[in-house]
């Protein structure tokens, strides 16, 4: 009698830890319920780029390859682009997020970060949406500009109210109302600091951090630390609050672009 009642406690208290530990366990999992990796750092954000593989990333592996741990875009050439060609993140569509990044560009690359995006079913590995620009000579690094649609947003330094042309629905409208690559309804309401002096805080064919914050419709895009672009997209004809994340490398001369240390959190 004298070890059952001893047995008894130990029982119910072994019960009481394993509970424990499984709804500690379902709470961390619901943590990032969007994304399928389980490696979260001490800020929430979950690495989506293993550094070895292109596990959950398609592309065209004639321009995208693993190299010393980062994820490498070139165009050599030889291999000469048509059309702008991404590699697509596999893991989920996001919607509210936060991603951050490292990225290290040749003087002569274009590339960006295209999230909210969707795909275009004519070209391969192609997407069509938001994109944090990144450009090797820093004229565009930082802005936001719509990829195949709206094009510019927010130059560099600008924050912006994104608005609906006048006459949507009229065939053609959308291509009417963009001017000079830049979208014509927009109100920019403030300033972030002037471009070069912003430009000034990017390092030339060395790494920088892009840290993207996505919440509703607003859009900032970060550099080193520094804000560059911010947007409010009110146009809710053309805006998406959900889509695919990819990178890119751009029609021009041969280039080279490199991204490290890929992480994203959902808010």
């Amino acid at each position: 009698m004298k070890f059952k009642r001893i047995l008894f406690p130990m029982a119910i208290s072994l019960l009481f830890i394993t509970g424990f530990h499984s709804c500690k366990e379902k709470k961390e999992d619901s943590a990032v319920p969007d994304i399928a990796q389980t490696d979260v750092d001490d800020d929430g954000f979950v690495s989506i780029f293993d550094g070895k593989t292109l596990t959950d990333w398609k592309g065209d592996l004639n321009y995208w390859r693993v190299e010393d741990g980062n994820l490498v875009g070139e165009v050599t050439p030889e291999t000469l682009l048509k059309s702008n060609t991404f590699i697509i993140w596999q893991g989920g569509q996001p919607d509210n997020f936060e991603l951050k990044l490292e990225f290290k560009i040749a003087e002569s690359g274009n590339s960006g970060i295209n999230y909210r995006s969707e795909l275009i079913d004519t070209i391969p590995n192609a997407l069509r949406g938001y994109q944090a620009d990144i450009d090797g000579k820093i004229r565009y690094t930082g802005q936001n500009y719509e990829e195949k649609k709206r094009a510019t947003l927010a130059y560099r330094g600008e924050k912006v109210r994104i608005t609906t042309q006048d006459n949507p629905d009229e065939p053609g409208s959308l291509r009417a109302n963009v001017k000079k690559n830049c979208w014509q309804s927009r109100e920019v309401l403030d300033t972030l600091g002037e471009s070069d002096s912003l430009k000034t805080k990017i390092k030339s064919e060395d790494w920088n951090e892009m840290h993207l914050i996505v919440n509703g419709n607003r859009l900032q895009h970060y550099v080193n630390g520094v804000l560059m672009s911010d947007i409010t997209d009110e146009d809710i004809i053309n805006r998406k609050m959900k889509g695919y994340l990819g990178v890119q490398v751009h029609v021009g001369p041969p280039m080279k672009i490199a991204y490290r240390n890929i992480r994203i959190k959902n808010l």
